[in-house]
């Protein structure tokens, strides 16, 4: 299952765009990390998120929900034989996966958490949603990681803990729009240890000093995997880590917003102004070649199944097609730093012409 000449890719240059645009539109964290990251990862980078947006998209249809997962698992069957479905996305990961010797059990698992959402299902405690984190995000972060053409187990693990702990992040920062569409993340012990009704509170949902308990103690289980994961960011590919690293720090911030705003996540939306964001972005170009490495050992216990058949490092059936190692040039920092600066002033400019001023 490999590709050993560009004749045989599945996506043209119009799929490509399609899932830039993808990329652009449905996460502006991701896509400026994104722009970080070397030309040569960038496209996989961006095939790999098509995919899931389009499969989170998928299930989430209410009643249809069903008929869309069995859809979503024949089209991962199409991928895995080589004959992908007709849709940019599908094609463009087609090519991740044959060339970067992707293994099924992760999108599959990816695929899991999505019929999770679709059930509105709940968690008892931070395990249960450590699972589900696993699954949505964790499978994403090794994916990546993977596409970087890492193949140590040792830092996949800490790429899967990458994941997880910016999907904590992202449900710290939506409790309130979550529950507004009836779903509810926020581990139910935690609740309830902080007097909180998840039945009364879902139907009714507000903002308070016990809800904000929560939220914080959420927010400092992301904290202590982001700090697990500089383990593996320290073991990446040199023209990689950039980056992660950003995207590690953009995440980051979005729960130092929350804080700011007292954990109030109900009657706000926490958003990181574009000045930090193009701070974090020029901070991250040089530190992140250079931190010190700090071993962690294993996976999470929740990640622990997914890893647990992996190929050892050393299998050739699990080598990359093809290196792109040698193409992962970095520019120089100062004309990238300056770049992004200018983007995210346009983007912000733009922002404000279509929302007439308002955050």
């Amino acid at each position: 299952m490999r590709i050993h000449s560009s004749a045989e890719l599945h996506a043209s240059q119009a799929d490509v765009a399609v899932c830039r645009e993808m990329l652009r539109g449905g996460s502006r964290t991701f896509f400026a990390a994104s722009l970080v990251l070397p030309a040569s990862v960038r496209r996989p980078a961006t095939g790999l998120y098509a995919f899931c947006r389009t499969a989170d998209d998928a299930i989430d249809q209410g009643s249809r929900a069903p008929a869309a997962l069995d859809e979503l698992h024949a089209r991962l069957d199409r991928i895995y034989s080589g004959a992908p479905a007709g849709c940019a996305a599908d094609r463009a990961f087609a090519d991740v996966v044959c060339r970067f010797a992707v293994p099924k059990d992760f999108p599959a698992a990816l695929l899991e958490g999505f019929a999770w959402d679709a059930e509105c299902r709940r968690y008892a405690d931070l395990p249960q949603l450590m699972a589900y984190a696993v699954r949505v995000a964790g499978t994403v972060g090794a994916m990546m990681a993977m596409v970087m053409e890492v193949r140590d187990p040792a830092i996949l693990y800490r790429a899967c803990d990458l994941g997880v702990a910016m999907q904590l992040t992202n449900i710290a920062r939506d409790v309130g729009e979550d529950a507004r569409n009836g779903r509810l993340y926020l581990p139910l012990d935690w609740l309830r240890e902080a007097g909180i009704d998840p039945d009364e509170w879902l139907a009714q949902p507000t903002a308070g000093p016990q809800l904000a308990r929560v939220i914080e103690r959420l927010l400092a289980a992301a904290e202590d995997l982001y700090s697990r994961s500089d383990a593996g960011l320290a073991q990446l590919p040199l023209a990689c880590r950039p980056g992660m690293r950003a995207a590690r720090l953009l995440y980051a911030e979005i729960g130092h917003e929350v804080a700011r705003r007292r954990f109030d996540s109900v009657t706000q939306r926490a958003v990181v102004p574009w000045q930090r964001k193009a701070r974090i972005l020029a901070d991250a170009m040089i530190p992140a070649m250079r931190f010190e490495s700090i071993r962690v050992d294993g996976p999470l216990a929740e990640a622990d199944y997914l890893f647990a058949r992996l190929p050892r490092r050393d299998a050739a059936a699990w080598a990359p097609a093809e290196s792109t190692r040698e193409r992962a040039r970095w520019p120089r920092v100062e004309d990238r730093v300056v770049w992004l600066i200018d983007l995210f002033e346009r983007l912000e400019r733009r922002e404000r012409a279509a929302t007439g001023g308002a955050e």
